[in-house]
């Protein structure tokens, strides 16, 4: 699979560790940048060029590394065509929810419900509140949950 990587200084180390582990999976890896470390810098820089690029090639993915995932998921779902999703950690849902294959204890059913309702094509992931562990388990889902092309779903995005 293409995934289009990014990060500002706040997700730079998680950025370049995955991109390594997503590249040694056998992904396509295209980096946006950051390309170095720079404690000023601002994520609409690297996040806009990512999600224009989602935008631009349906079937890639893009994965964003910063502070706490909420602003460049903002940015991103800013353009058309991007349905950004935000991880900062494991959560249990407080409902039961009707889930192909059931609901898990995992903590990680956010990123199913975003694929397989939402259709994410861009996962912002917030670095400040996530292990590397949580990080690679949450990418893992993310890239192997497929829409569920549900009535419904596809009705609710064909409004935005």
């Amino acid at each position: 699979m293409k995934i289009y990587i990014g990060a500002d200084h706040a997700g730079f180390n998680f950025k370049n560790a995955m991109a390594a582990h997503l590249s040694n999976a056998g992904h396509e890896i295209v980096d946006v940048g950051a390309m170095e470390y720079n404690d000023g810098d601002d994520y609409p820089d690297y996040m806009t060029p990512l999600a224009e690029r989602i935008a631009a090639e349906p079937e890639a993915r893009g994965i964003f590394f910063a502070g706490s995932g909420q602003g460049e998921a903002m940015c991103a779902n800013r353009i058309k065509g991007v349905r950004a999703a935000v991880f900062y950690g494991p959560m249990r849902v407080t409902e039961t929810l009707e889930l192909e294959g059931g609901r898990s204890e995992d903590g990680y059913d956010m990123i199913r419900l975003s694929r397989r309702h939402n259709d994410a094509n861009v996962l912002s992931i917030g670095a400040r509140f996530v292990t590397a562990a949580q990080a690679d388990e949450a990418i893992r889902i993310f890239i192997s949950t497929e829409f569920s092309r549900g009535e419904r779903h596809i009705r609710r995005l064909s409004k935005f």
